[in-house]
């Protein structure tokens, strides 16, 4: 049996444990995908969720124009870097020199999700 649209699955894995009493837990809860939008923007997106938690344990956004990309965020520590304190340990990479050139990343967190901050960020600065 081929795979199901993606509401349809997604509607399947978040019933699991209704229609099946003999799971008790589930811990599948990794989002991994793409976002595309119009003028050749693309947002990568990769999150591990922890449901019982209620939190995102970790995090990878990537954002692409035209195939290069233009900026990334990521929770790695850099607790040497005061300017990135009022974030920690969330930031942007921006150009140039995107591996070494790094700002706060307010609205981005553990606690809540973070795509609604990201979209409202791409519409705003990339899709006028």
């Amino acid at each position: 049996m081929p795979l199901p649209d993606f509401q349809t699955y997604g509607e399947l894995i978040y019933s699991l444990q209704a229609n099946h009493p003999s799971i008790q837990r589930s811990t599948l809860a990794k989002l991994e995908g793409q976002l595309t939008f119009r003028r050749d923007v693309l947002l990568d997106v990769w999150e591990l969720v922890d449901f019982d938690a209620r939190r995102i344990r970790n995090y990878s956004y990537e954002i692409y124009r035209a195939g290069e990309k233009i900026a990334w965020y990521d929770p790695f520590e850099h607790p040497h870097l005061s300017e990135l304190a009022s974030t920690h340990p969330h930031h942007k990479h921006l150009p140039p020199d995107m591996k070494h050139h790094r700002v706060p990343a307010p609205g981005i967190s553990f606690e809540q999700p973070n795509l609604p901050t990201l979209i409202e960020e791409i519409e705003r600065d990339l899709l006028p």
